[in-house]
């Protein structure tokens, strides 16, 4: 009998340890402040200050408290497993690794001369892009804060004073949000490209020359080959109303809604 019940037990403990094998539908439960994702699938969660990591199959592969840090306002996965955070309040950024532990000492911005950067994303090379508040200029660094580009006064360029929220480079590009005027699309250079028609969002991805938001409840994609726009399907079952943004990476898309994030696959 005995033999038997350890038996069971050890069963039980074996189907508790073994990995999820649902790969196409599976959440993460609770309301997040930010989430984000890499090319490898795998998703950022940030709730506070506390910060999260799950594979592309579900699996919880981290967590840290980044209390000491100062309020974080940005994350960003251009580098799979090695997040960068960003804290606009306290004016400094840190690497972290795939256990989510900090690679080397948070840089402060100011000390380098960098004092109103409200938004901030790597940058191929391990760079990193600012957006200078104060000087109204996107500036590209290097790893020591080095200034590699500058794009001058955006205000001076564009005929007006962008009021961006969020950015990210992809595809040797970078994206600036500015829910008002568009997505301005800057080269490596800090060379101004073009505007994207794209209007009244927060956030948008861009992956193989397609940008993906979310707008109005719509799950959108803009081809900026075509100049295309076109709705695309949610899943099936999806409240539309309730998803605040959404990523899309290997075949499935990451939905964030008020009760936490919700992971399914998407269709072509």
């Amino acid at each position: 009998m005995k033999t038997l019940l350890l038996t069971g037990l050890l069963l039980g403990l074996a189907g508790q340890a073994r990995p999820q094998t649902d790969t196409t539908h599976w959440e993460v439960k609770g309301a997040v402040d930010l989430f984000t994702t890499d090319e490898l699938g795998n998703l950022y969660v940030l709730r506070g200050n506390d910060l999260d990591l799950y594979d592309r199959h579900g699996r919880h592969m981290g967590h840290n408290s980044l209390n000491t840090f100062g309020p974080i306002s940005g994350i960003d996965a251009f580098y799979s497993l090695k997040p960068m955070i960003f804290s606009g309040a306290q004016g400094q950024l840190a690497t972290l690794d795939n256990t989510l532990s900090f690679q080397g000492n948070p840089t402060s911005l100011v000390r380098h001369g960098y004092a109103q950067v409200i938004l901030a994303c790597s940058s191929v090379q391990n760079r990193f892009w600012f957006f200078d508040d104060r000087d109204l200029a996107l500036k590209r660094v290097d790893g020591r804060m080095t200034e590699v580009a500058n794009t001058g006064r955006l205000d001076q360029l564009l005929s007006f004073s962008p009021q961006p929220v969020y950015m990210e480079e992809s595809e040797g590009r970078l994206y600036l949000v500015d829910p008002v005027n568009g997505v301005l699309v800057f080269d490596l250079f800090g060379t101004f490209v073009r505007t994207l028609p794209i209007k009244g969002v927060q956030r948008v991805q861009v992956r193989d020359g397609k940008v993906w938001y979310v707008a109005h409840g719509r799950l959108e994609r803009y081809d900026m080959r075509s100049f295309l726009t076109e709705d695309v399907a949610w899943p099936p079952g999806a409240d539309t109303a309730a998803t605040g943004d959404a990523r899309i990476e290997q075949g499935r898309i990451y939905r964030q809604t008020p009760d936490g994030i919700l992971v399914d696959r998407i269709g072509p």
